[in-house]
Parts: C-alpha cells; structure tokens; sequence
C-alpha cells in the first residue's frame, strides 16, 4: 500500500515520517513547497507538485491542515488525480458538517473517505503514539489500518463520516476545561507561596493527576509555552465546538470564557504559544 502526505505542519510533518519509517509513504504535498521539498529529500520520497499529482501516486491520501476552508481548498485540488477506490484519510480538526461535505466530493470520484482526527499533541505524532477518532466505512479503515498503525497507538471507529469530528471536539471541550482548572489551580499554589515542582508532583500522583499537568505543569510554572499545541490552533477549534452546540440548542460555558481569553492572549501576540500560555492570564 502507497501513502501520501498532505500538509507538513508540525503535526502533519511527524505524522509522515512515521509513515516513512512504516516503509508505507510514496509522496508528499504542502502548500509551502520548500517544506515538502526539504521533507521528500529527508525521508527519500517523492516530491509531489500539485495534490492531483500526489493522488495519483497514492492509494492512501493523508491529510493535516489547520481549517475547513483549507481541507475543502486541497479536496478540489486533488479530485483530478483521485482513483476510484483510493481512500481519502483526513487528520485536520474541522468541524462534522465540513467532514461530510469532503465525503460526497470524495465519492464522487467512487474513492472512500474517512474522517480520522487525532489527539496527542506534537509528541504523540513524533512518538507515533497519537489516539486516532475515525468516522467513515468500516471496511475502509480496515483497508488502511495498516498505514494509521503507523502513527498511533490507539485507533477507533466512532460510526459514520462526521462522527470522527464529532469525538474530536468533546476531546477539544474536554481540553478547554482542563487547561482552566490547572491554569487556575497552580496560579493559585504561586499565590500561596508553595513550591510548584512538589505540588505537581504530589497532586498528580493523586486523584487530580492528568496528562496535561504531568506534560505542562512544569513548563507552565517555569515561563516556557513552547507548542505543544498552538493556543491559536485551539482557539479555531473551540469556534467550531461552539458552533456545533448551537445547532444542538447547548451552551458551552467553560468553552466560551475559554474562547474570550484566549483572543485576549492572541492579541497580546501569544497566539503562537502552547495553550499552557492560559497561566499568564491567571497568574495577573
């Protein structure tokens, strides 16, 4: 089985090398050429001009980009060179109404399509080890099982296309209202004067312990919001959580004040940081 990569952020990027490294990866595409450039020379595949000329060198067409319009941007660029029988496999966070309106596009072309969003964060993709989230057919995710194996370590299949996107915002919810509690939480440690390494490493071996104390916490309390996660990335996805639970009549308070300070920090030029950069707002 060919693979191709499209989108060589810095998820998209590890994301392809682990495919490299599962000797599954024939091409690679980006919007900004020299990066996929550089990219193709490093893992020794090749160098694809267009999306179209990507897709026809693939059975597999991967993808990883940072907006709905950008994901619907590459779709039409690369239907001229899509197969019948191909599978589209796409990683970006969109929301499920724009998942499905990249399925039809797909069919039409009588290729498969499967939304298969990821959670883990640039280590998860450089460590292979990423959750995958896949909406779409059954069979066609058991035909690219293989490629996925490459880069994670958990993968499963939440139902029809959309679903993937759909468990990938609870995940983005869920994300909104741990950076709030821990932010707040070791802002509040600093505020009493407590020695944060010891109040890390004690409060996450207890009931309160999760992933991003125990990867952020230090970093946080030290000054450094390295991404990680971009915190304007973040931000995107919170606004399509936002506007998927007003289709459903819901109201996501903590993904609202969420939203509100993290447009404060991105016009304070903090946009480009982990969303662990929350901590400076608590901490004034």
């Amino acid at each position: 089985m060919k693979a191709g990569f499209i989108g060589l952020g810095a998820m998209g990027s590890n994301m392809a090398r682990n495919v490299a490294k599962a000797g599954l990866l024939k091409a690679v595409w980006n919007r900004t050429a020299l990066v996929a450039e550089v990219l193709s020379q490093e893992l020794n595949v090749n160098f694809a001009s267009t999306p179209a000329e990507l897709a026809l060198q693939a059975d597999v067409v991967l993808t990883c980009v940072s907006a709905d319009e950008d994901l619907l941007g590459v779709i039409d660029a690369m239907l001229p060179g899509l197969s019948p029988g191909s599978i589209v496999i796409d990683h970006s966070t969109v929301s499920a109404d724009t998942a499905r309106e990249v399925a039809v596009k797909v069919h039409s072309r009588n290729a498969a399509f499967l939304d298969a969003p990821v959670s883990g964060g640039v280590e998860g993709a450089k460590n292979g080890t990423l959750a995958i989230m896949v909406g779409g057919s059954i069979e066609s995710l058991n035909q690219a099982k293989t490629v996925l194996e490459a880069m994670s370590s958990r993968i499963v299949h939440m139902g029809d296309v959309g679903a993937g996107q759909a468990t990938k915002a609870v995940n983005q919810i869920m994300c909104a209202g741990i950076n709030q509690a821990v932010t707040e939480a070791l802002a509040f440690g600093a505020a009493q004067g407590l020695d944060l390494e010891k109040v890390i490493d004690i409060v996450g071996k207890g009931a309160a312990g999760n992933w991003f104390l125990d990867k952020r916490g230090s970093s946080m309390t030290s000054g450094t919001f390295t991404p990680g996660f971009k915190l304007a990335l973040h931000h995107k996805d919170l606004k399509i959580c936002l506007e998927m639970a007003e289709k459903l009549g819901m109201d996501l308070p903590i993904t609202q004040m969420t939203l509100h300070e993290y447009a404060q920090l991105i016009r304070e030029g903090y946009g480009d940081e982990d969303i662990s950069a929350l901590y400076r707002l608590k901490l004034k």
